[in-house]
């Protein structure tokens, strides 16, 4: 089993939580960067301070700012999606019929949505089964003990500011790599 990455939207269809493990298959004929491990939960920054010009820092700035960019852009395709299909579904089957998950030759979508409209996607290989299960056990063990009883951590994440809890963090990927 290969888990790509995994996101978290709120329920103003912001991007709470994103993290990468591996990157999806690259598509017949095209060319991707191999970056092994990203977090995003929040935008980069660019430094303001005039003594910063240095051009090597200049260059890295940008890059962090265009991979922020790029991180939020595919949630937003991301979410997009699933709200499509979500929508599709519930008009064709009625509102019993729920969205788990779609394949397509390069990755599989699995989601989940909690009582309280966290919306979980997971992005896997194409051989993977369910894993509305383990995203359960994301939402229960990590975020209910980690986020939400965390009484420093807010209750809204306003403007796409996203959770930044350390242990959260950790818990998420010591779970994820133990399934892989």
């Amino acid at each position: 089993m290969v888990i790509y990455s995994f996101y978290i939207f709120d329920r103003h269809t912001e991007c709470i939580y994103s993290k990468t493990w591996l990157p999806p298959p690259p598509a017949p004929g095209t060319q991707q960067q191999h970056d092994i491990s990203t977090s995003t939960t929040g935008a980069a920054v660019a430094s303001s301070d005039p003594h910063h010009n240095n051009p090597n820092t200049l260059r890295s700035t940008r890059s962090a700012v265009s991979a922020a960019n790029k991180a939020s852009d595919d949630a937003k395709l991301i979410f997009g999606t699933v709200f499509s299909l979500r929508n599709m579904v519930r008009k064709l089957g009625g509102e019993d019929d729920a969205f788990m998950s779609y394949r397509t030759a390069q990755y599989k979508l699995h989601y989940y949505e909690t009582a309280s409209n966290l919306r979980f996607v997971m992005l896997t290989d194409t051989g993977t089964l369910s894993m509305r299960n383990v995203m359960h056990q994301i939402y229960i063990n990590l975020w209910c003990e980690y986020v939400v009883k965390n009484p420093l951590s807010p209750v809204e994440h306003k403007g796409g500011a996203g959770v930044k809890n350390e242990l959260f963090e950790l818990g998420l990927n010591q779970f994820i790599t133990g399934l892989m």
